[in-house]
């Protein structure tokens, strides 16, 4: 079926992109549009504008369909873009759905059943289990998703308890699904995804990117090619990437992810959508990867011309409103927003626009492609110099610092690089080498990484010297979903007292010190400003 108007069930800097894509292949474009949206830059980009009740409504996204005339449905990343029972709905109500059957969805989404299914395929996947049997540290998950959500790091059996609550609740938000699991935790191994495309009995792999720094379990820097690969480990999991898709009957744009440890890799997921990172794919195999989309999605065939033909070197930042240091959301409104000519920017606002708390907080995608690695990030480090943003605090710094780092300049990143090098701390001069790169001091192994300063970690300093009370405050912009402390408690130091959160993220706001609680100033669903009082306490005598 041909897709003359597409409607984008998402908003931002996707929203924008799958116009983009649309308008080049001559489709019309709709937009939708939440209540509290409204002033966004997609609502005001596309052909047709329809306001919905909730982007999570999947039947809002059809009735705006319907209204418009619309023949098809881009989901975008994000909110509903790998739940099958839109799919099946957007489907049932006679329209196309531009990404992957309900079926394969349902297959691949499910992480259990993900593991099932690449056992049988020869992939190799990391051991799941009940936690006294994997041991720890391990990992919990959301059965449903990904992208970070619902996803905790236990180290010590005491944690667990509450590490699962909240990975439950944290997953039921983001998926409606509260189902986890526990699985082994893989210390610093790199993390590694191959770019597919299938059309529902053929697929090809488009090689791969490197996503390894990463914060909040969501990524930081992505790269394609990774160095980590020669052509040999390359080709291998490639290979077990498509097997693993074509085992589910993969349609559309996808990602399999891998976690790489030394040689050895296990798949992690297989994300079916187009990925945040799906542009230094682009710059470096000429595909693009949204058109390809829609023209499976209107039953051509599948262009298997480009599969693992790579030019040059891409690489890919996101700027988003957050703290550079502690990775805490920020909101406010841009006053000033200077981004760089000459690399490839994907942005998801203007000057004078909103970051509000309700949403992702990314401002622009920045991607830097070159002939070589170091010329890339050359490039790229030239855009940070370029890029501006007042009127909210932004990870620009943070950015610039990461980009110059002599790590990842060698290529020699893990996804414990933030634990290993703090954010804005002070780089090496320069990395160690033979003997003296890898654990050698007294012959004992590396300390095992913790999670980096973020909202899942954001716990107020020890009282100072001499104060007995402190005021905990609001630590960003968010909405109160839970309160877990009342006046007269006596809590211990880092016991939680209350969720906030933002940007669909929760953040505890823990006790600096064994004491007592003097007054609580929030309930169960307020909105606070960054830095409203939420709680008091005084120390025990």
């Amino acid at each position: 079926m041909a897709i003359d108007k597409l409607l984008v069930a998402n908003r931002g800097e996707i929203a924008l992109r799958v116009f983009r894509a649309a308008g080049e292949l001559g489709i019309a474009t709709v937009a939708v549009v939440a209540p509290d949206d409204r002033g966004s830059l997609h609502a005001r980009s596309a052909d047709e504008t329809v306001e919905i009740g909730s982007y999570l409504d999947s039947e809002e996204h059809i009735r705006a369909a319907k209204e418009t005339g619309a023949h098809a449905i881009h989901p975008g990343y994000g909110f509903l873009a790998e739940n099958p029972d839109f799919a099946e709905a957007v489907e049932a109500a006679g329209l196309v759905f531009v990404g992957p059957t309900p079926e394969a969805l349902r297959r691949g989404g499910d992480k259990l059943e993900a593991k099932r299914i690449a056992a049988e395929a020869g992939v190799p996947s990391v051991p799941t289990g009940e936690p006294d049997d994997i041991g720890f540290p391990l990992m919990i998950k959301a059965a449903a998703g990904g992208g970070g959500r619902g996803m905790r790091l236990v180290r010590d059996p005491f944690e667990l308890e509450d590490a699962l609550e909240a990975a439950r609740r944290e997953a039921k938000a983001a998926f409606g699904d509260d189902r986890v699991f526990c699985e082994r935790y893989v210390e610093r191994p790199r993390h590694i995804e191959i770019q597919l495309l299938g059309d529902g009995s053929t697929v090809v792999a488009l090689g791969e990117r490197e996503c390894s720094i990463q914060r909040r379990h969501q990524k930081v820097l992505e790269e394609s090619p990774s160095p980590a690969l020669d052509p040999a480990l390359r080709k291998e999991i490639s290979d077990a990437a498509v097997r693993f898709a074509e085992a589910i009957g993969y349609r559309s744009a996808g990602t399999a992810e891998f976690m790489l440890a030394d040689r050895d890799y296990y798949l992690l997921e297989l994300n079916g959508r187009i990925q945040v990172e799906h542009p230094v794919t682009e710059l470096v195999t000429g595909v693009d990867l949204v058109a390809a989309q829609l023209r499976i999605a209107s039953g051509e065939p599948l262009d298997t011309s480009n599969s693992l033909l790579l030019d040059g070197h891409a690489v890919e930042v996101r700027l988003y409103a957050e703290d550079p240091r502690t990775f805490l959301p920020q909101a406010g409104r841009i006053e000033r927003l200077r981004l760089p000519a000459g690399i490839r920017v994907d942005a998801g606002v203007e000057e004078g626009d909103e970051i509000g708390v309700g949403y992702d907080p990314m401002i622009a995608k920045l991607i830097a492609h070159g002939p070589t690695r170091d010329e890339a990030l050359a490039r790229l480090q030239d855009a940070l110099a370029e890029t501006e943003v007042t009127g909210v605090t932004t990870n620009l710094p943070f950015l610039r610092w990461l980009v110059s780092h002599p790590a990842v300049r060698e290529g020699r990143t893990t996804t414990a690089f933030l634990t290993d090098y703090p954010p804005l701390s002070e780089p090496p001069v320069r990395m160690p080498s033979g003997p003296w790169d890898g654990s050698w001091r007294l012959n004992l192994p590396s300390p095992p990484p913790h999670s980096p300063p973020d909202v899942d970690e954001a716990a107020h300093a020890s009282s100072p010297t001499g104060v007995t009370e402190s005021a905990l405050t609001a630590p960003m912009p968010g909405t109160v979903i839970e309160v877990l402390a009342k006046e007269g408690d006596r809590v211990i130091h880092r016991q939680p007292l209350l969720m906030l959160e933002a940007m669909k993220m929760e953040t505890p706001v823990v006790s600096p010190y064994d004491g007592v609680v003097k007054a609580v100033h929030v309930k169960e669903g307020d909105r606070v400003a960054g830095g409203a009082l939420l709680v008091e306490l005084e120390e025990s005598a």
